[in-house]
């Protein structure tokens, strides 16, 4: 499994765009076990969105492709000392086979490259304690904090009641 990765300009916005809502919403989702079909519908982000990320100082979307194929893409920002990481995708249907686990590597090699960071956190619903698994065991730890859920686009209608954030980090060697 051969993979490239590359910084995202505005000629990707709408590809990532439909990556991300087919990755996180709706029965395409379903083919992965990121989905979050189940607590939230609507989209996830929006061109619109995409092309602020890419816009904003200090912050990137890195791609990572197969065969010239954008099969994933994360969203870095640098936050005063520590990265910020969200928006991690993986397509649906290659999850679960390493893909995720490698990006993952390298976009935190990427934070540490681009802006010298020590640490790198972000945001999981706190519902998902299996996506909370998975990132525990690449390292990243509870932090105990939490925040209200809110909406990117302010377009998602929530399916469940109660959603929150819980904060997750990782110090980087």
């Amino acid at each position: 499994m051969q993979l490239q990765y590359r910084h995202a300009d505005q000629q990707d916005a709408q590809n990532i765009v439909q990556l991300v809502n087919s990755a996180y919403r709706g029965d395409s989702s379903r083919a992965g076990w990121t989905t979050e079909a189940d607590i939230l519908s609507g989209d996830r982000i929006n061109t619109e969105g995409i092309c602020r990320k890419l816009e904003q100082e200090n912050s990137v979307i890195l791609l990572c492709l197969q065969n010239a194929v954008i099969i994933g893409c994360v969203h870095l920002e640098k936050v005063n000392d520590a990265a910020y990481l969200g928006m991690f995708v993986v397509h649906p249907v290659l999850q679960g086979g390493g893909i995720g686990k490698k990006f993952m590597q390298h976009a935190e090699s990427q934070a540490q490259t681009l802006w010298g960071v020590k640490k790198i956190w972000m945001y999981v619903i706190s519902l998902r304690s299996e996506l909370v698994a998975y990132y525990e065991r690449r390292g990243y730890v509870r932090t105990g904090r939490f925040a209200p859920f809110s909406s990117e686009i302010g377009q998602e209608c929530q399916l469940v009641d109660d959603l929150q954030f819980e904060e997750l980090e990782k110090q980087l060697d």
